[in-house]
């Protein structure tokens, strides 16, 4: 039976494959109506197959037999001890991941039927979203992390096709090459941690042997900087993809495709693929409280200073990619924390408000005419209701405010922040035979004749995990700073979408009234998504609720199985009192947010802004643009880049390459010809007094 079951994992992934071979050959000679429909029901039949999966899963679980459906379908790759299989693996943390990549991903080729109808790539367009469809599945499903950055890097290569949709616009061909570029930096990073992983774990990438060599500290690398230092190089490449400091820069720009791409891509799957990937590991980042730290740091600066940003953002979609790379700081900081339970539930949730958020914004902008600038809109509530009410849901969502879905996972992640420490004992435990050998080190560097003394090991190892636990709990203090910055964020994000909302559905209508006149709902393919995952914005959340005192709820229990082994080495618990605290302080919080807005913004920009704006204009004017890091990084990175390789191609390429080992030798040969050629005229008296001359220098040299 778990064959057949299994059997359906290679079709969930090449169907979009299907379609995007089938389109991209053949599309330009079909109508737009059979274009959609391969496009449209290849994804739609994978939904329907992960449904099945996603059930067969349950089945298992209820069985009390291990969740996880596994299918090989070929050795890739073996040499030596090293071996690589082009394999699959459903388990329940993989199983939420292809309901949301396919359920997602379908709706938004839906909307685009309506969206791309009068664009003449439409072919073209469908056959980049079915690969990338088809990249994001091999990432989620592949058995180990070769597969995965097979998938890696296919979803890097298909967002610079669809960022770059439009490439006969400069701006928006630079944008896409922006984002490859940057997340090839990370993905130097990636490549280094999974040699490092091939070297140190026994030759295998598998996820299956990763977790069994990293829970056995006989066989594992015990080296706490080695685990450190692979974890860091992994959420360097986690850093590229998802969108956090440095490497966050590509994706604001991203915004220049397609606005569905921007729902699929950079809201609810590509840019989660660094979020999933250290979710998957969570076996070894538990390891490495310091690269946890880290990753918590960095998640939380990377949420703070995005939603400072959107703070005074004017385009549509701006706003809403500077919330995106707020809230993947938000998951980061969550999976940092050793919360990764909440971290995927966060970017579950996440998908759905803000694929509706952005399918919505391009639903605005459809209808007026794609007019992007939020200060030409207001009073948009009377003329597109639909589109009004989705958006209203979703931004109520995604401010955190309950009872919708980003109110159960954002306060999940701001408590665990607080609660959430290493487990110490296991740590210490786990690292048991590295304390041993530093403590035999460091008596043979003591000892004058080269004999150590026994009696002096056990207290030299004690000492040592004491040295240690004291370091990794002088980490704590960092975790209140990081639960700081998360909560300011939260406040930043209520303000900052419904100053959004309310400049662009309430007060009076700012913009051209020509435009106006014409604005009209959207059409049933791209309403249709929008109420659908408004739906989801609303209920998504209540999986997270506790269905059993004493119990996890109910999406982190689904996830046990892969989240196991980093639950017993990061952990903790809050007082119910704690709890609900902490649940009234992130309500009040995004409250206060709301309230702000509504008090500035609900009859369109006020005068309180306007002076606000005024009289702190260097602070304004410094949000505004994105505090110069695109100018430093153009400056610092890309103008001497730039030089350097213009000065390379004038000294290497022309001077060396082209003129003296291509040019020279082929004028030299030009030259040698042209001397042969006045020897070799063809006439025979001038051959004839050659022969003479030859003969008379020849008598002449041997008297």
């Amino acid at each position: 039976m778990e064959v057949n079951n299994s059997a359906i994992l290679p079709l969930i992934i090449l169907l979009p494959l299907l379609g995007g071979i089938v389109n991209g050959l053949f599309g330009k000679h079909f109508s737009r109506q059979v274009s959609y429909f391969i496009g449209s029901t290849t994804v739609l039949t994978s939904f329907l197959l992960s449904v099945q999966v996603f059930l067969n899963l349950r089945g298992l679980s209820a069985a009390h037999a291990e969740p996880a459906l596994r299918y090989t379908l070929f050795q890739w790759i073996s040499a030596g001890q090293y071996s690589f299989d082009f394999a699959f693996l459903a388990d329940p943390l993989s199983s939420m991941m292809l309901l949301v990549v396919t359920g997602v991903g379908f709706l938004v080729h839906l909307y685009s039927t309506a969206y791309m109808d009068e664009d003449p790539g439409y072919a073209r367009y469908f056959a980049y979203l079915n690969l990338f469809v088809f990249s994001m599945l091999v990432l989620v499903l592949g058995k180990n992390l070769a597969m995965l950055f097979i998938g890696w890097e296919g979803v890097g290569a298909c967002s610079y096709l669809l960022i770059g949709f439009w490439f006969k616009d400069m701006d928006k061909a630079e944008a896409g090459q922006k984002a490859f570029v940057v997340n090839r930096i990370g993905d130097i990073g990636f490549v280094i941690a999974i040699f490092l992983l091939l070297a140190y774990a026994g030759g295998s990438v598998d996820y299956d042997s990763l977790r069994t060599h990293f829970s056995d500290s006989i066989h594992a690398v015990d080296h706490p900087p080695t685990i450190t230092l692979i974890c860091l190089l992994l959420f360097v490449g986690a850093c590229g993809k998802s969108a956090q400091i440095p490497l966050y820069v590509w994706l604001p720009d991203a915004m220049a495709g397609p606005t569905p791409v921007s729902a699929l891509i950079h809201a609810a799957t590509m840019v989660t693929a660094g979020v999933y990937m250290i979710a998957r590991l969570n076996f070894i980042f538990a390891l490495s409280p310091q690269a946890a730290t880290v990753i918590m740091l960095v998640g939380a600066a990377t949420a703070l200073m995005a939603a400072s940003i959107g703070l005074v953002q004017n385009d549509i979609k701006k706003v809403l990619a500077y919330s995106t790379v707020s809230q993947l700081g938000y998951m980061f900081v969550a999976v940092g924390a050793g919360a990764y339970a909440s971290g995927v539930f966060h970017l579950f949730t996440h998908a759905f408000f803000k694929a509706c958020l952005f399918l919505g914004a391009g639903a605005v902008i459809h209808a007026m005419h794609h007019e992007q600038d939020i200060r030409n809109y207001g009073g948009l509530r009377k003329k597109l209701p639909v589109i009004h009410m989705t958006f209203l849901i979703s931004c109520i969502a995604i401010a955190g405010l309950p009872p919708l879905a980003g109110f159960f996972s954002k306060d999940a992640i701001l408590a665990e922040t607080v609660a959430f420490h290493p487990n110490t004992e296991k740590l210490t435990e786990y690292y048991d035979g590295q304390f041993k050998r530093a403590a035999v080190q460091q008596l043979h560097a003591e000892a004058k004749d080269g004999i150590v003394d026994q009696a002096k090991i056990e207290p030299l190892v004690k000492a040592n995990k004491e040295a240690y636990v004291k370091s990794v709990e002088s980490l704590g203090w960092l975790r209140k700073v990081a639960f700081g910055l998360a909560l300011l964020a939260a406040l930043m994000t209520a303000f900052y979408m419904f100053r959004l909302y309310f400049m662009t559905f309430a007060g009076e209508y700012r913009g051209d009234h020509h435009t106006y006149e014409h604005a009209h709902d959207s059409p049933w393919p791209m309403a249709l998504p929008l109420i659908v995952l408004s739906g989801l914005s609303v209920c998504a959340g209540w999986l997270g609720m506790p269905f059993a005192e004493g119990k996890f709820n109910r999406f982190e229990h689904w996830l046990d199985p892969v989240l196991e082994r980093g639950k017993e080495l990061v952990g903790g618990h809050l007082e119910p009192t704690t709890e609900y605290g902490l649940m009234a302080l992130s309500t009040a919080v995004a409250a206060l947010g709301v309230g702000l807005a509504w008090s500035w913004y609900k009859a369109g920009p006020s005068t309180q802004a306007a002076s606000l704006s005024q009289s702190a204009k260097p602070v304004y004017d410094t949000l505004l643009a994105k505090y110069y890091v695109d100018e430093f990084y153009f400056a610092v990175v890309v103008k001497p880049l730039r030089w350097i390789s213009q000065a390379l191609f004038h000294a290497v390429d022309r001077l060396l390459i082209d003129l003296c080992m291509v040019r020279l030798p082929g004028y030299a040969l030009l030259g040698l010809s042209q001397v042969g050629r006045l020897v070799q005229t063809g006439d025979v008296q001038t051959y004839l007094v050659g022969v003479v001359a030859g003969v008379a220098a020849l008598a002449w040299y041997l008297i």
